[in-house]
Protein backbone atom coordinates (compact mmCIF):
# COMPACT_ATOMS: atom_id res chain seq x y z
CA UNK A 1 0.00 0.00 0.00
CA UNK A 2 1.34 3.47 -0.80
CA UNK A 3 2.37 5.70 2.05
CA UNK A 4 0.41 8.97 2.06
CA UNK A 5 2.13 12.31 1.62
CA UNK A 6 1.36 15.13 4.03
CA UNK A 7 -1.54 17.17 2.73
CA UNK A 8 -2.65 20.55 3.98
CA UNK A 9 -5.88 22.42 4.42
CA UNK A 10 -5.00 26.08 4.72
CA UNK A 11 -8.38 27.70 4.18
CA UNK A 12 -6.74 30.76 2.67
CA UNK A 13 -9.29 30.89 -0.10
CA UNK A 14 -12.58 29.27 -0.88
CA UNK A 15 -12.10 29.56 -4.59
CA UNK A 16 -12.90 26.33 -6.37
CA UNK A 17 -14.07 24.56 -3.25
CA UNK A 18 -17.44 22.93 -3.03
CA UNK A 19 -19.69 23.75 -0.05
CA UNK A 20 -19.21 20.18 1.22
CA UNK A 21 -15.45 20.56 1.12
CA UNK A 22 -15.58 23.86 2.96
CA UNK A 23 -17.83 22.27 5.57
CA UNK A 24 -15.47 19.33 6.00
CA UNK A 25 -12.60 21.52 7.19
CA UNK A 26 -14.66 23.58 9.66
CA UNK A 27 -14.43 21.40 12.70
CA UNK A 28 -12.78 23.46 15.46
CA UNK A 29 -13.36 26.61 17.37
CA UNK A 30 -9.80 27.38 18.45
CA UNK A 31 -10.93 29.53 21.36
CA UNK A 32 -12.32 26.33 22.89
CA UNK A 33 -8.71 25.30 23.41
CA UNK A 34 -8.37 28.07 25.98
CA UNK A 35 -11.49 26.90 27.76
CA UNK A 36 -10.44 23.29 27.82
CA UNK A 37 -6.91 24.12 28.88
CA UNK A 38 -7.86 26.57 31.59
CA UNK A 39 -10.81 24.72 32.99
CA UNK A 40 -9.90 21.11 32.97
CA UNK A 41 -8.32 18.29 31.24
CA UNK A 42 -5.12 16.44 30.67
CA UNK A 43 -4.03 12.91 30.17
CA UNK A 44 -0.73 11.08 30.49
CA UNK A 45 0.60 10.10 27.06
CA UNK A 46 -1.00 6.99 25.66
CA UNK A 47 1.36 4.23 24.61
CA UNK A 48 2.00 5.13 20.99
CA UNK A 49 3.67 1.82 20.29
CA UNK A 50 6.56 1.32 17.91
CA UNK A 51 6.82 1.85 14.19
CA UNK A 52 4.71 3.71 11.68
CA UNK A 53 2.23 1.43 9.92
CA UNK A 54 1.82 1.59 6.16
CA UNK A 55 -1.63 2.96 5.42
CA UNK A 56 -3.39 4.12 2.24
CA UNK A 57 -2.93 7.75 1.28
CA UNK A 58 -5.61 10.06 2.66
CA UNK A 59 -6.15 13.81 2.40
CA UNK A 60 -6.65 16.06 5.40
CA UNK A 61 -10.20 16.81 4.23
CA UNK A 62 -11.05 13.12 3.98
CA UNK A 63 -9.54 12.34 7.37
CA UNK A 64 -11.57 15.12 8.99
CA UNK A 65 -14.67 13.80 7.24
CA UNK A 66 -13.83 10.32 8.54
CA UNK A 67 -13.82 11.67 12.10
CA UNK A 68 -17.13 13.45 11.53
CA UNK A 69 -18.79 10.35 10.12
CA UNK A 70 -17.59 8.06 12.89
CA UNK A 71 -20.54 6.80 14.88
CA UNK A 72 -18.92 4.36 17.29
CA UNK A 73 -21.22 4.07 20.29
CA UNK A 74 -19.82 0.97 21.99
CA UNK A 75 -16.36 0.91 23.51
CA UNK A 76 -14.41 0.26 26.68
CA UNK A 77 -10.84 0.96 27.60
CA UNK A 78 -8.30 2.87 29.64
CA UNK A 79 -7.41 6.51 29.08
CA UNK A 80 -4.27 8.14 30.42
CA UNK A 81 -4.40 11.86 31.12
CA UNK A 82 -1.54 14.30 31.66
CA UNK A 83 -1.90 18.05 32.09
CA UNK A 84 0.98 20.49 32.46
CA UNK A 85 -0.48 23.97 32.11
CA UNK A 86 2.16 25.67 34.21
CA UNK A 87 -0.31 26.71 36.88
CA UNK A 88 1.26 28.51 39.84
CA UNK A 89 1.66 26.94 43.25
CA UNK A 90 -0.54 28.29 46.01
CA UNK A 91 0.37 28.78 49.68
CA UNK A 92 0.68 25.63 51.72
CA UNK A 93 1.97 23.56 48.83
CA UNK A 94 -1.42 23.36 47.11
CA UNK A 95 -1.07 23.35 43.37
CA UNK A 96 -3.47 25.45 41.40
CA UNK A 97 -5.92 23.15 39.75
CA UNK A 98 -5.92 20.79 42.67
CA UNK A 99 -8.91 22.42 44.32
CA UNK A 100 -11.41 19.98 45.59
CA UNK A 101 -8.94 17.17 45.46
CA UNK A 102 -8.33 14.54 48.05
CA UNK A 103 -10.55 12.23 49.96
CA UNK A 104 -13.72 12.85 51.79
CA UNK A 105 -14.93 12.50 55.35
CA UNK A 106 -12.56 11.78 58.19
CA UNK A 107 -10.16 10.13 55.80
CA UNK A 108 -8.97 13.47 54.57
CA UNK A 109 -11.91 14.75 52.66
CA UNK A 110 -13.53 17.99 51.77
CA UNK A 111 -17.07 19.19 51.81
CA UNK A 112 -20.23 17.53 52.97
CA UNK A 113 -23.56 16.41 51.53
CA UNK A 114 -21.98 14.73 48.54
CA UNK A 115 -19.52 17.49 47.61
CA UNK A 116 -16.66 15.00 47.34
CA UNK A 117 -18.68 12.95 44.84
CA UNK A 118 -19.70 15.92 42.69
CA UNK A 119 -18.25 15.77 39.14
CA UNK A 120 -17.14 19.41 39.35
CA UNK A 121 -14.64 18.67 42.13
CA UNK A 122 -13.13 15.83 40.10
CA UNK A 123 -12.79 18.03 37.05
CA UNK A 124 -10.61 20.37 39.08
CA UNK A 125 -8.34 17.46 39.96
CA UNK A 126 -7.92 16.66 36.26
CA UNK A 127 -6.62 20.18 35.64
CA UNK A 128 -3.11 19.16 36.67
CA UNK A 129 -0.89 16.13 36.95
CA UNK A 130 -1.39 12.60 35.67
CA UNK A 131 -4.51 10.48 35.95
CA UNK A 132 -5.88 7.15 34.76
CA UNK A 133 -9.48 6.79 33.61
CA UNK A 134 -11.44 3.66 32.79
CA UNK A 135 -14.25 4.36 30.34
CA UNK A 136 -17.12 2.38 28.84
CA UNK A 137 -20.09 3.29 26.64
CA UNK A 138 -23.00 1.39 25.16
CA UNK A 139 -25.01 3.90 23.17
CA UNK A 140 -26.54 7.14 24.49
CA UNK A 141 -28.22 5.43 27.45
CA UNK A 142 -25.23 3.78 29.14
CA UNK A 143 -21.87 5.30 30.01
CA UNK A 144 -19.36 4.89 32.80
CA UNK A 145 -16.12 6.68 33.65
CA UNK A 146 -13.91 5.92 36.65
CA UNK A 147 -10.96 7.98 37.79
CA UNK A 148 -8.47 5.60 39.38
CA UNK A 149 -6.03 7.02 41.91
CA UNK A 150 -3.61 5.23 44.19
CA UNK A 151 -5.74 5.59 47.30
CA UNK A 152 -9.29 5.86 45.93
CA UNK A 153 -11.56 5.58 42.93
CA UNK A 154 -14.27 7.89 41.68
CA UNK A 155 -17.00 6.60 39.35
CA UNK A 156 -19.77 8.27 37.39
CA UNK A 157 -22.35 5.84 36.01
CA UNK A 158 -25.26 6.65 33.69
CA UNK A 159 -27.80 3.93 32.99
CA UNK A 160 -31.10 4.96 31.41
CA UNK A 161 -32.75 7.58 33.61
CA UNK A 162 -30.39 7.07 36.56
CA UNK A 163 -27.04 8.66 37.30
CA UNK A 164 -24.77 7.59 40.17
CA UNK A 165 -21.60 9.37 41.30
CA UNK A 166 -19.47 7.55 43.87
CA UNK A 167 -16.32 8.61 45.71
CA UNK A 168 -14.65 5.70 47.49
CA UNK A 169 -12.43 8.01 49.54
CA UNK A 170 -15.40 9.46 51.42
CA UNK A 171 -17.63 6.42 50.76
CA UNK A 172 -20.27 8.83 49.44
CA UNK A 173 -22.72 8.22 46.59
CA UNK A 174 -24.93 10.80 44.88
CA UNK A 175 -28.02 9.49 43.09
CA UNK A 176 -29.79 11.63 40.49
CA UNK A 177 -32.39 11.38 37.77
CA UNK A 178 -30.90 11.95 34.33
CA UNK A 179 -31.90 15.27 32.72
CA UNK A 180 -35.11 15.08 30.65
CA UNK A 181 -36.00 11.67 32.12
CA UNK A 182 -39.20 13.03 33.62
CA UNK A 183 -40.45 14.34 30.28
CA UNK A 184 -39.21 11.67 27.93
CA UNK A 185 -38.92 8.58 30.09
CA UNK A 186 -35.26 8.17 29.19
CA UNK A 187 -32.24 10.39 29.06
CA UNK A 188 -32.19 12.02 25.63
CA UNK A 189 -29.27 14.40 26.02
CA UNK A 190 -26.53 12.03 27.07
CA UNK A 191 -23.40 12.34 24.96
CA UNK A 192 -22.17 9.31 23.08
CA UNK A 193 -18.87 9.18 24.91
CA UNK A 194 -19.13 10.06 28.59
CA UNK A 195 -21.82 11.49 30.83
CA UNK A 196 -22.29 14.90 32.36
CA UNK A 197 -19.43 17.18 33.30
CA UNK A 198 -16.77 14.58 32.45
CA UNK A 199 -17.85 14.32 28.81
CA UNK A 200 -14.71 16.16 27.65
CA UNK A 201 -12.26 13.64 29.08
CA UNK A 202 -11.69 11.46 26.00
CA UNK A 203 -9.62 12.08 22.87
CA UNK A 204 -12.66 12.05 20.58
CA UNK A 205 -14.46 14.76 22.57
CA UNK A 206 -11.40 17.00 22.65
CA UNK A 207 -10.81 16.47 18.94
CA UNK A 208 -14.38 17.45 18.06
CA UNK A 209 -14.00 20.69 19.99
CA UNK A 210 -10.83 21.60 18.15
CA UNK A 211 -11.90 20.43 14.68
CA UNK A 212 -14.93 22.65 14.24
CA UNK A 213 -13.59 25.50 12.12
CA UNK A 214 -10.17 25.28 10.51
CA UNK A 215 -10.84 28.25 8.23
CA UNK A 216 -8.16 30.71 7.22
CA UNK A 217 -6.53 30.82 10.67
CA UNK A 218 -5.40 27.19 10.70
CA UNK A 219 -3.15 24.77 8.84
CA UNK A 220 -4.32 21.15 8.87
CA UNK A 221 -2.16 18.34 7.51
CA UNK A 222 -1.95 14.57 7.59
CA UNK A 223 1.46 13.98 9.13
CA UNK A 224 2.55 10.39 9.54
CA UNK A 225 1.05 7.29 11.08
CA UNK A 226 1.28 5.71 14.51
CA UNK A 227 0.26 2.73 16.59
CA UNK A 228 -1.93 3.81 19.51
CA UNK A 229 -3.43 1.31 21.94
CA UNK A 230 -2.47 -1.44 19.51
CA UNK A 231 -4.36 0.10 16.58
CA UNK A 232 -3.21 1.67 13.31
CA UNK A 233 -3.81 5.40 13.19
CA UNK A 234 -3.32 8.42 10.97
CA UNK A 235 -1.93 11.57 12.59
CA UNK A 236 -3.75 14.82 11.97
CA UNK A 237 -1.56 17.87 12.65
CA UNK A 238 -3.27 21.19 13.39
CA UNK A 239 -1.28 24.43 13.62
CA UNK A 240 -2.48 28.00 14.18
CA UNK A 241 -1.37 30.52 11.57
CA UNK A 242 -1.87 33.49 13.86
CA UNK A 243 1.45 34.48 15.42
CA UNK A 244 -0.04 35.69 18.70
CA UNK A 245 -1.46 32.26 19.59
CA UNK A 246 0.22 30.40 22.46
CA UNK A 247 -0.71 27.06 20.89
CA UNK A 248 2.14 25.46 18.95
CA UNK A 249 0.31 22.47 17.52
CA UNK A 250 -2.38 19.89 18.15
CA UNK A 251 -1.83 16.31 17.03
CA UNK A 252 -4.77 13.92 16.83
CA UNK A 253 -4.19 10.20 16.20
CA UNK A 254 -7.23 8.88 14.30
CA UNK A 255 -8.14 5.19 14.14
CA UNK A 256 -7.61 4.18 10.52
CA UNK A 257 -10.48 1.69 10.60
CA UNK A 258 -13.33 3.57 12.27
CA UNK A 259 -12.30 7.24 12.52
CA UNK A 260 -12.30 7.42 16.32
CA UNK A 261 -9.64 9.79 17.72
CA UNK A 262 -7.34 7.68 19.89
CA UNK A 263 -4.96 10.33 21.15
CA UNK A 264 -5.00 14.13 21.51
CA UNK A 265 -1.81 16.09 22.18
CA UNK A 266 -1.59 19.88 22.54
CA UNK A 267 1.89 21.39 22.62
CA UNK A 268 2.49 25.06 23.54
CA UNK A 269 4.39 27.31 21.16
CA UNK A 270 6.96 27.81 23.90
CA UNK A 271 7.93 24.14 23.55
CA UNK A 272 8.62 21.56 26.20
CA UNK A 273 6.29 18.79 27.30
CA UNK A 274 2.74 18.63 26.03
CA UNK A 275 0.34 20.85 27.96
CA UNK A 276 -2.52 18.42 27.37
CA UNK A 277 -1.98 14.79 26.40
CA UNK A 278 -5.00 12.48 26.27
CA UNK A 279 -4.89 8.98 24.89
CA UNK A 280 -6.17 5.45 25.10
CA UNK A 281 -3.66 2.91 26.38
CA UNK A 282 -6.07 0.15 25.46
CA UNK A 283 -9.47 0.20 23.75
CA UNK A 284 -12.05 -2.37 22.67
CA UNK A 285 -14.93 -1.51 20.34
CA UNK A 286 -17.00 -4.56 21.28
CA UNK A 287 -20.19 -4.25 23.36
CA UNK A 288 -19.20 -3.76 27.03
CA UNK A 289 -20.52 -6.10 29.70
CA UNK A 290 -23.93 -5.00 30.98
CA UNK A 291 -22.86 -5.11 34.64
CA UNK A 292 -20.44 -2.22 34.03
CA UNK A 293 -23.46 0.09 34.03
CA UNK A 294 -25.07 -1.28 37.17
CA UNK A 295 -24.29 0.36 40.48
CA UNK A 296 -25.27 -0.44 44.05
CA UNK A 297 -23.86 1.69 46.88
CA UNK A 298 -21.44 -0.27 49.08
CA UNK A 299 -22.53 -1.16 52.59
CA UNK A 300 -22.16 1.80 54.92
CA UNK A 301 -21.97 4.35 52.11
CA UNK A 302 -23.60 7.73 52.61
CA UNK A 303 -26.24 8.15 49.89
CA UNK A 304 -27.18 11.69 48.89
CA UNK A 305 -30.29 12.62 46.88
CA UNK A 306 -28.90 14.66 44.02
CA UNK A 307 -32.36 15.71 42.82
CA UNK A 308 -33.10 17.32 46.17
CA UNK A 309 -29.73 19.08 46.07
CA UNK A 310 -30.55 20.43 42.61
CA UNK A 311 -34.01 21.57 43.74
CA UNK A 312 -32.49 23.39 46.70
CA UNK A 313 -29.97 25.08 44.43
CA UNK A 314 -32.76 26.14 42.08
CA UNK A 315 -34.65 27.71 44.94
CA UNK A 316 -31.55 29.55 46.09
CA UNK A 317 -30.32 30.66 42.71
CA UNK A 318 -33.54 30.74 40.72
CA UNK A 319 -34.13 29.79 37.14
CA UNK A 320 -30.67 30.92 36.16
CA UNK A 321 -29.14 27.85 37.81
CA UNK A 322 -31.56 25.54 36.02
CA UNK A 323 -30.91 27.08 32.63
CA UNK A 324 -27.20 27.68 33.04
CA UNK A 325 -25.61 27.63 29.63
CA UNK A 326 -28.73 28.82 27.79
CA UNK A 327 -28.58 31.89 25.58
CA UNK A 328 -30.78 33.82 28.02
CA UNK A 329 -28.49 32.91 30.91
CA UNK A 330 -25.46 34.05 28.92
CA UNK A 331 -27.10 37.48 28.58
CA UNK A 332 -27.74 37.58 32.32
CA UNK A 333 -24.13 36.63 32.98
CA UNK A 334 -22.88 39.41 30.73
CA UNK A 335 -25.15 41.84 32.55
CA UNK A 336 -23.86 40.71 35.95
CA UNK A 337 -20.27 41.21 34.92
CA UNK A 338 -21.00 44.59 33.40
CA UNK A 339 -20.12 43.33 29.92
CA UNK A 340 -18.77 40.02 28.65
CA UNK A 341 -17.52 40.11 25.09
CA UNK A 342 -15.18 38.26 22.72
CA UNK A 343 -12.91 40.22 20.40
CA UNK A 344 -10.71 38.94 17.59
CA UNK A 345 -11.17 35.65 15.80
CA UNK A 346 -9.82 32.14 15.61
CA UNK A 347 -6.91 31.20 17.82
CA UNK A 348 -6.37 34.80 18.94
CA UNK A 349 -9.89 35.37 20.27
CA UNK A 350 -9.83 37.28 23.55
CA UNK A 351 -12.62 37.26 26.12
CA UNK A 352 -13.16 40.57 27.89
CA UNK A 353 -15.09 41.07 31.11
CA UNK A 354 -15.77 44.54 32.48
CA UNK A 355 -16.27 45.27 36.14
CA UNK A 356 -15.12 41.85 37.36
CA UNK A 357 -14.50 42.59 41.00
CA UNK A 358 -13.53 46.26 40.99
CA UNK A 359 -9.90 45.83 40.03
CA UNK A 360 -6.72 45.01 41.90
CA UNK A 361 -4.89 47.04 44.54
CA UNK A 362 -2.15 49.28 43.16
CA UNK A 363 -0.05 52.21 44.31
CA UNK A 364 -1.02 53.41 47.80
CA UNK A 365 -3.83 50.87 47.89
CA UNK A 366 -1.34 48.07 47.35
CA UNK A 367 0.93 49.43 50.04
CA UNK A 368 -1.89 49.13 52.51
CA UNK A 369 -2.91 45.73 51.17
CA UNK A 370 0.09 44.13 52.87
CA UNK A 371 0.21 40.38 52.47
CA UNK A 372 -2.52 40.45 49.85
CA UNK A 373 -0.37 42.62 47.61
CA UNK A 374 2.67 40.41 48.11
CA UNK A 375 0.56 37.37 47.24
CA UNK A 376 -0.57 39.02 44.00
CA UNK A 377 3.04 39.89 43.21
CA UNK A 378 3.94 36.20 43.51
CA UNK A 379 1.26 35.23 41.00
CA UNK A 380 1.24 37.97 38.38
CA UNK A 381 3.58 40.57 36.96
CA UNK A 382 2.80 44.28 36.82
CA UNK A 383 2.23 45.64 33.31
CA UNK A 384 1.23 48.99 31.88
CA UNK A 385 0.21 50.63 28.64
CA UNK A 386 -1.97 53.43 27.35
CA UNK A 387 -4.86 51.58 29.05
CA UNK A 388 -3.25 52.28 32.41
CA UNK A 389 -1.81 49.52 34.58
CA UNK A 390 -2.70 46.06 35.79
CA UNK A 391 -1.36 42.57 36.37
CA UNK A 392 -0.64 39.75 33.97
CA UNK A 393 -1.35 36.18 35.11
CA UNK A 394 0.17 33.48 32.94
CA UNK A 395 0.16 29.75 32.30
CA UNK A 396 1.81 27.85 29.46
CA UNK A 397 -1.31 28.32 27.33
CA UNK A 398 -3.59 30.98 28.77
CA UNK A 399 -2.72 34.54 29.73
CA UNK A 400 -5.00 36.92 31.61
CA UNK A 401 -4.66 40.68 32.09
CA UNK A 402 -6.60 42.25 34.95
CA UNK A 403 -6.50 46.03 34.80
CA UNK A 404 -6.60 48.20 37.89
CA UNK A 405 -10.11 49.32 36.95
CA UNK A 406 -11.38 45.75 36.98
CA UNK A 407 -11.48 44.80 33.29
CA UNK A 408 -10.28 41.30 32.45
CA UNK A 409 -8.72 40.22 29.13
CA UNK A 410 -8.06 36.49 28.78
CA UNK A 411 -7.16 34.16 25.94
CA UNK A 412 -4.72 31.59 24.56
CA UNK A 413 -2.62 34.46 23.26
CA UNK A 414 0.70 36.03 24.19
CA UNK A 415 0.93 38.82 26.73
CA UNK A 416 1.47 41.59 24.19
CA UNK A 417 -1.76 40.68 22.42
CA UNK A 418 -3.68 41.28 25.65
CA UNK A 419 -1.97 44.62 26.21
CA UNK A 420 -2.79 45.67 22.63
CA UNK A 421 -6.42 44.67 23.18
CA UNK A 422 -6.59 46.74 26.37
CA UNK A 423 -4.96 49.72 24.65
CA UNK A 424 -7.39 49.49 21.72
CA UNK A 425 -10.37 49.42 24.09
CA UNK A 426 -9.29 52.57 25.93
Amino acid sequence: MPRYEPTEVTGETDGGRSPKRRKAVRYAVPVAVAGVAAATIGLVPAFAGSGSPDLPKISAQDLIAKIAKSDVQQLSGTVRVSTDLGLPSLPGGMAAGGFGGGQGGEKGGHGQDGASAAPQSKLMELASGAHTLRVAADGPEKQRVSIVDKAAEYSLVHNGNEVWAYDSGSNTAVHSTAPDAGRHGTHKRAPKGLPGDLKNATPQDLAKKVLQAAGDTTSVTVDGTARVAGRDAYQLLIKPKQAASTVGSIRVAVDAANGVPLKFTLTPKSGGAAAIDVGYTNVDFAKPAADLFSFTPPKGAKVVDGDKQRATAQREHGKRFKDFGSRKDAKDLRKDFGGLNVIGKGWTSIATIKGAGGGLPSGKDQATAGDAGKFLDSLGEKVSGSFGSGRMFSTRLVNALITDNGTVYVGAVDKQALIHAADAAK
